[in-house]
């Protein structure tokens, strides 16, 4: 293939000339001594207002491009204070630890031309050995760590080992890469310095923040969520900029012999194939991958056609390497030095080279697809240039839904601003974790309730698990000894799950409960590392899957029912023919069966039963849209049951939700599991709701919601025109697993319901509109108004099923429905308690959901009989015999703190 024909966009953004503003009257003479001696005539605008700012005290988040100085503006007000005053100590945070060690090697100049004696520094960081790390905490001036040490090192030892000296003597904090703290990652960070304010008060200190972020719509929002204090933006560009050419390739068609459209060439293919021109250019050069697997793909193709070209060509193939998380910190640095020495001449590899790490001058670089956010394009293409020499970046358009809306939309991605990041430092959970760590570190008093939000529902729960103890008005911590090392920064969920090997045990991956229920279910098909792996066990006691190597041509996705409760709406506004609402919501997430789909061209090949079925609820945040009347009448006119009654067929409800939630994913910087999207289980189960309101839901994937919905609501506009354009500009012809998610719908149809949300339409007329019919929604098994007389038969299917508490319930011999109430009957006083104890009586429920057409919300009871008694002879209220509803008088009321003393059990059990 010729590249040059699959190009179907350039945009050519012109050499920029530099901005100086001199050298600031308040920078001291042996610095200004010390840049001119090093080449530096002036410094760029952006570098000058970081000092002159840093100065007065004020918090900076500077938003400059790549490669522009901000290294340097970090270090001068940094450097000065140190010359001014050799106690000052500054903590520099990176979000990896190469990439500290990479800027470490910028400071070294400096150390060296005013000597260790005035300045000193060191990376800190779990590859630091024991006495480098006495010395650094002894000595250091500059400190360089990641957030995993502030959290499980500084902030704990805060009285110890010299870290009260480091805290009494903070004067600066620099979060480098700003942008990479969204999400959980964000969330924690934004306590884990709630907690440093905390530590730092303590020792008189009032650090100031510096900050550096890709472009992103929010800078100074998220710099003020995480740090904790006001900031200034710094955004005006000093730095010069060769001239960089962008070309958008669009990879071949895949046509049968049909002509019909079976998809395109992989993006990996086209990166192979232009890999090995770049080289006979003499062009360094990075290509980005997305996965490992891919980085491995691309590097053997590109050496095989390298060596296949000429015996010339074929010398060239070992200037070539891959880079990517897997080699060991020794190969990495190996590769590194190549690369800056000339060694190599490019490298294939994941997003680990998208910050800033020096590997010499790069000419151009080739994404195989696009990184899934503008921030990471920029930033992954921000990578070449930076010698001043012209420079050439290649986006090869993958068949995901954002590549095929981008090369639809090119203007999308260099004209609009980039994504909101977002974080929600007062998740519950998260907010719950840092709590104990900060009372281990200090004792709470009333001022710390101006730090943590939950802080009075939350000392209740600690003071009755014995965490806490009341001393003198404060609450002293009591518990565990290491509250810091209960939990991850990087995850939420405290329950973590790991895929083995199954013969030899060794692990292949670890991941939270709803994912290890959505992708290591038995069946399912997990690529790790480019080898494809088959589940064939999943034990919930001990969370372990195991798995066998797999040579199969499909993969798998998980299918089943998520029912959604709203709690309550905050805020709500209509627009168009929608009304949207953002509140809370309860999600009960049930994964039952999973599909088989082909490599490549994503054809279905059929359904599997997971048994028992894997199911979790939790509360979180959601943005839910009214559909319009007309859309939802259409498509429940469209809906085809399956023969067993279990499933239905041609759902544009589950396109519709695609569309929505591939739009939402454009503008939050959202990964995969991030958000989920449903709609109200009206839409297609209950005959008898067909009158009432079906919602579609944009929900967090997180329990408490990390700030996703809301951004979603904000934004739903330009949410549902993102969905309009990235359907109608999908180029398959009756729509896909990109556009809408399944091959089966059609993609007219989806669109039709977009633009219905806007404007009013009739239906397509190449619809064939069935007459509706009761016929037309998924039959339960069993009718809840008839268990009482089919228990028998319900409970031996569940047995067949595997499903469990099965066995359980086959040994009670009588149920009750009335209403919306379900009575378990039985003659064992205790079985009452434990059968409502919180986690058995949300299991039945589900059980009872799933397979029958129960009402929502519906009351389970357990009414306890003598033997021999029958109903009539008892009475029917809430006396001593009657219905239980799990004891509620005697429950905390506060949801709030039922939630918290879950979270704790669960850090409990860990930590023990």
């Amino acid at each position: 293939m010729d590249i040059n024909d699959l190009i179907i966009y350039r945009r050519t953004m012109p050499e920029r000339s530099a901005h100086y503003a001199g050298f600031p009257a308040e920078l001291p003479e042996e610095l200004r001594e010390y840049l001119q001696k090093n080449g530096v005539r002036g410094l760029y605008i952006h570098q000058a207002e970081m000092f002159l700012r840093s100065l007065k005290r004020e918090n900076v988040v500077i938003t400059t491009s790549t490669a522009s100085g901000k290294t340097l503006g970090f270090l001068l007000p940094v450097i000065e204070e140190i010359l001014r005053n050799p106690l000052a100590r500054a903590v520099f945070i990176y979000p990896t630890k190469a990439l500290a060690s990479d800027q470490y090697r910028a400071i070294q100049p400096f150390i060296e031309y005013f000597g260790k004696s005035r300045i000193s520094a060191g990376v800190y960081d779990g590859d630091t050995p024991v006495g480098e790390r006495s010395r650094i905490r002894k000595e250091a001036n500059i400190i360089l760590t990641n957030p995993e040490m502030v959290n499980g090192a500084f902030l704990p030892n805060h009285s110890k080992f010299g870290f009260d000296f480091i805290f009494t003597n903070l004067k600066f904090v620099v979060i480098d890469e700003l942008h990479t703290y969204r999400g959980v990652f964000g969330s924690h960070l934004a306590n884990v310095f709630r907690r440093l304010h905390r530590v730092c008060r303590y020792y008189g200190s009032s650090p100031v923040f510096l900050c550096s972020s890709a472009t992103i719509a929010n800078p100074v929002e998220l710099a003020e969520e995480i740090c904790g204090r006001k900031f200034v933006r710094i955004e005006r560009d000093g730095s010069p900029a060769a001239e960089r050419t962008y070309l958008l390739i669009k990879p071949p068609k895949i046509l049968g012999h049909d002509k019909k459209y079976y998809g395109q060439v992989q993006a990996t293919a086209v990166a192979a194939e232009l890999i090995p021109e770049l080289v006979e250019q003499r062009k360094n050069f990075i290509a980005f991958a997305r996965s490992r697997r891919n980085v491995e793909v691309i590097l053997k193709e590109a050496r095989d056609r390298l060596e296949a070209e000429s015996p010339a060509s074929a010398s060239q193939a070992d200037k070539i390497s891959g880079y990517r998380g897997g080699y060991t910190p020794a190969e990495r640095k190996e590769i590194e030095h190549k690369m800056v020495t000339g060694a190599l001449c490019g490298l294939v590899s994941t997003n680990a080279l998208e910050l800033g790490i020096d590997i010499g001058k790069i000419d151009a670089t080739v994404l195989a697809g696009y990184p899934g956010t503008r921030a990471s394009f920029w930033q992954q293409t921000g990578r070449a240039g930076r010698s001043g020499r012209a420079c050439t970046n290649y986006l090869i358009l993958d068949s995901q839904p954002f590549d095929q809306y981008i090369g639809t939309n090119p203007g999308w991605l260099f004209e609009n601003s980039s994504e909101s990041a977002v974080v929600d430092k007062n998740n519950l959970l998260i907010e719950l974790s840092h709590i104990r760590a900060a009372a281990a570190e200090i004792p709470l008093t009333l001022d710390d309730a101006s730090v943590f939000p939950d802080l009075g529902e939350t000392i209740p729960v600690l003071m009755r698990a014995k965490e806490l103890t009341g001393q003198n008005g404060k609450f002293v911590w009591s518990g565990g000894s290491f509250p810091a090392g209960d939990y991850s920064l990087r995850n939420i969920d405290p329950n973590r799950y790991k895929l083995l090997l199954k013969d030899s045990g060794k692990e292949i991956t670890e991941m939270d409960e709803m994912q290890a229920f959505r992708e290591i279910h038995p069946g399912a098909v997990y690529l790790h590392g480019g080898i494809q792996y088959q589940v064939v066990t999943l034990d919930l006691e001990t969370r372990t899957a195991r798995a066998v190597p797999f040579n199969g041509n499909y993969y798998t996705t998980p299918m089943g029912n998520t029912d959604i409760t709203i709690i309550h709406g905050r805020k709500e506004k209509p627009w168009k023919r929608i009304d949207a609402v953002f509140g809370d919501v309860n999600v009960n997430a049930q994964v039952s069966l999973y599909r088989k789909l082909q490599f490549h061209n994503h054809q279905n090949l059929g359904y599997e039963q997971i048994n028992p079925s894997l199911s979790r609820e939790f509360e979180t945040e959601s943005v839910w849209l009214k559909l319009p009347g007309n859309v939802v009448t259409a498509y429940r006119r469209l809906l085809q049951q399956s023969p067993n009654g279990q499933m239905i067929r041609n759902n544009h409800f589950e396109g519709l939700c695609c569309a929505i939630r591939n739009a939402a994913r454009l503008v939050t910087m959202t990964e995969q599991e991030d958000i989920g999207t449903t709609v109200s289980t009206n839409a297609v189960y209950a005959e008898k709701s067909v009158e009432e309101s079906v919602f579609l839901f944009l929900y967090d994937q997180y329990t408490g919601g990390l700030g996703y919905a809301e951004k979603a609501y904000e934004l739903i506009p330009e949410i549902i025109e993102n969905g309009i354009a990235m359907v109608s500009g999908c180029p398959c012809e009756d729509g896909c697993a990109a556009c809408v998610g399944d091959y089966h719908l059609d993609k007219s149809m989806v669109l039709w319901g977009l633009r219905n949300m806007l404007e009013e339409s009739e239906v397509p007329k190449h619809v064939k509109m069935a007459p509706y019919g009761p016929s037309t929604f998924i039959q339960k098994p069993f009718r809840f108004d008839e268990l009482e007389a089919q228990w028998k038969a319900f409970t031996a299917m569940l047995l067949k099923n595997g499903e469990p508490f099965a066995s359980f319930l086959n040994t009670v011999n009588a149920v009750r429905t009335e209403g919306r109430r379900f009575a378990l009957i039985t003659d064992q006083p205790f079985y009452r308690e434990w059968i409502m104890e919180e986690t058995n009586r949300k299991a039945l429920n589900n059980l009872i959901s799933y397979y029958t057409d129960a009402p929502k919300e519906f009351e389970l009871e357990v009414e306890v009989r003598k033997k021999g008694e029958n109903r009539e002879n008892r009475d029917d209220g809430c006396g001593e015999n009657g219905g239980d509803r799990s004891g509620d008088d005697s429950r905390d009321n506060s949801d709030m703190r039922k939630k918290l003393e879950q979270r704790l059990d669960k850090l409990k059990k860990k930590e023990n």
